[in-house]
């Protein structure tokens, strides 16, 4: 006999919403929501590897806001994986993974987020669905529902 689903009280997002990743930076960048995206991205440019202390490192350029270096910053972060991903146009990246923290409507918590350049895409983040999964339900009709960004 089939289990009944268990169920839970889960956040509405919007189909896109500001996201802060504190690990970061303390900007807040504009994110889209993407059911059909497995994995979430963030733009980075100049991505480097190197190793600390015996750890596998990435080191990268972050850009929050689109058509702008304002706020470019550089950052560091340790490598969590290296994986084929591909694209919505069917190209297929080797990109470096992170696992960083990050802030979405009073929420915080880690999330896999894939290193590559979204300079073509009209979001600097794309938030997938394993970061969605058992903890939002997406309103495709809404927008922002976490409000606009207040600087810190």
């Amino acid at each position: 006999m089939a289990r009944a689903p268990q169920h839970q009280v889960r956040t509405i997002i919007g189909w896109r919403e500001w996201v802060r990743i504190p690990e970061l930076g303390s900007w807040p960048v504009k994110a889209k929501v993407d059911t059909g995206a497995r994995s979430s991205a963030l733009h980075a440019e100049k991505i480097e590897f190197f190793e600390r202390e015996g750890q596998a490192w990435v080191r990268f350029e972050v850009q929050p806001h689109q058509r702008s270096v304002r706020d470019a910053a550089a950052a560091e972060f340790p490598l969590h994986d290296r994986r084929m991903v591909r694209s919505s146009s069917g190209h297929e990246e080797l990109r470096a993974v992170i696992r960083p923290q990050i802030q979405v409507l009073g929420k915080r918590f880690a999330i896999e987020l894939t290193l590559t350049n979204r300079d073509e895409m009209g979001f600097r983040m794309l938030l997938g669905r394993e970061a969605l999964k058992g903890r939002f339900l997406v309103d495709p009709n809404a927008s922002f529902l976490g409000g606009r960004p207040t600087s810190e």
